[in-house]
């Protein structure tokens, strides 16, 4: 059997205070662990097409929200699970880089609305198929039977925080 660092902590836990388990530790250990890694890896090909950190999220909930391609912050806010600060920057970031744009909201007047551009459309469907390919990757040491289970296993847990 593969062993990895959490196996290594339980040990030492086992060792130190064996009257307790703490097995528990085990999968929020190893999401924790998994996050990390993820969280690298997943940035690595937006890096080399010059998007910030975050901007892909920005993005992405821009272009699969459809035509025409808008929302207002706070459902952005919504979709992204950020601090309003942390949206803002993003949002300043890509304004900055050509690829969205602020336009006054046609419903309220003292709101605007963030819009994807052209070339926002084109960088987030070229970054889409390379995030895409570069989750395959990712999962590649799981059978896709394995893939499916996690995933219904991950559902039904995060179902229990996200009712």
């Amino acid at each position: 059997m593969t062993r990895d660092r959490v196996d290594h902590i339980l040990e030492q836990w086992r060792r130190e205070m064996p009257e307790l388990d703490c097995s528990v530790m085990e999968i929020p250990g190893r999401m924790k662990r998994l996050t990390g890694h993820l969280e690298r890896e997943i940035q690595r090909p937006f890096t080399g097409l010059g998007l910030p950190p975050g901007g892909f999220d920005v993005l992405a909930t821009l272009r699969r929200c459809g035509p025409p391609y808008r929302l207002s912050p706070n459902d952005l806010l919504a979709w992204m699970m950020v601090t309003s600060g942390t949206m803002t920057n993003r949002v300043d970031q890509l304004e900055r880089l050509g690829l969205v744009a602020r336009e006054p909201n046609p419903d309220d007047r003292r709101s605007v609305l963030v819009a994807l551009t052209p070339q926002g459309h084109a960088v987030v469907d070229k970054a889409l198929r390379l995030h895409v390919d570069n989750e395959r990757r990712l999962l590649s040491p799981l059978s896709p039977e394995q893939r499916a289970q996690l995933a219904d296993l991950l559902r039904l847990w995060l179902a229990a925080f996200e009712p």
